[in-house]
């Protein structure tokens, strides 16, 4: 599956479009990564624990998307546009991904 933020796939002409698809993940923060990125954030540099669960918030959106558009029968999905929040609850801190896109038959 092609996966671009452009609206073609390189060297491929658009054939039709199937619609936007789209993949969400949420991810709960612990409190031991919440710790330790204030430690961080005190003696500056930067957030691995973070980083990583930000890293596979998009991961699983990005896969989820493309499998809705291989349910579809896309060979391609073009302007994908990657959003990220941070989302209080409750019961703590939660990352939220979501990606979007259109997904995309080619010739």
């Amino acid at each position: 599956m092609i996966v671009t933020t452009t609206d073609s796939a390189p060297g491929r002409e658009v054939h039709d479009s199937l619609g936007v698809v789209a993949g969400e993940a949420i991810l709960g923060v612990n409190i031991f990564r919440d710790l330790f990125a204030g430690i961080t954030d005190i003696l500056g540099g930067r957030s691995q624990g973070y980083q990583k669960a930000l890293r596979e918030a998009r991961d699983h959106a990005m896969r989820d998307m493309e499998e809705e558009a291989a349910r579809l029968g896309a060979h391609a999905i073009i302007g994908v546009d990657i959003d990220y929040e941070a989302v209080d609850t409750q019961k703590g801190a939660m990352l939220l991904v979501s990606c979007n896109g259109t997904a995309v038959t080619l010739r």
